[in-house]
């Protein structure tokens, strides 16, 4: 998100998760748009989300204190280590950028114990979502053990697919589901036209 506007009508339509990037090399960098006082004051129900991508310890706990944040999500090469530095001050979703070909439960082993959710997203050239849809039959029959999203692509035109998925036993641990670029009107910039179906349409799930 990049508009405090914005972020006040998801939450009136009751969604739990609002995401703020903090990669400086992504489109979607908050601080072009929003500065940390304006994120802080945002209030309401939904919780606000801070995506990092292998940022010092240090910024990223200093940006949570700065901009109130609930969470953050882990979107680089972070080690357990590091998740566990994090996950002792704050929430951490640990994001995957999953291959047809991965070892899905070794590539997660390492981080049940330091992360508090894994989130699972597309594999692509650099970090941050590619707007694709990777093969969610590569989740099928597995035991994550551990809340996650889902991500990677999802569309308004996703949600029979959706309901496919929630109805395996992997989706026991399905927590929430992220949704980015295929609702957006520019890069940061939602459309509350195709969000608001969505959203409704998935809490009927």
């Amino acid at each position: 998100m990049t508009s405090a506007e914005q972020v006040l009508q998801l939450d009136e339509m009751g969604v739990e998760f609002g995401g703020f990037i903090f990669y400086p090399k992504s489109p979607r960098y908050v601080f072009r748009s929003m500065p940390r006082a304006e994120i802080k004051k945002i209030r309401g129900q939904i919780n606000k989300v801070g995506v990092f991508v292998n940022a010092p310890v240090e910024e990223v706990l200093q940006t949570v204190d700065d901009c109130g944040l609930y969470l953050v999500q882990l979107h680089g090469d972070e080690t357990p280590r590091y998740c566990e530095k994090i996950a002792d001050y704050v929430g951490v979703i640990k994001a995957f950028r999953l291959r047809e070909d991965d070892n899905i439960l070794w590539k997660i082993k390492d981080y049940q114990e330091v992360a508090d959710m894994f989130l699972f997203d597309t594999e692509g050239a650099g970090y941050g979502g590619t707007g694709k849809k990777f093969n969610w039959r590569v989740l099928k029959g597995l035991n994550i053990g551990k809340p996650f999203f889902l991500s990677g692509g999802i569309q308004p035109e996703d949600i029979d697919l959706l309901k496919s998925f929630a109805a395996e036993p992997v989706a026991k641990d399905l927590f929430s589901i992220d949704v980015n670029s295929r609702f957006e009107i520019s890069p940061g910039i939602k459309d509350m036209n195709k969000l608001r179906p969505f959203v409704t349409a998935v809490k009927q799930i």
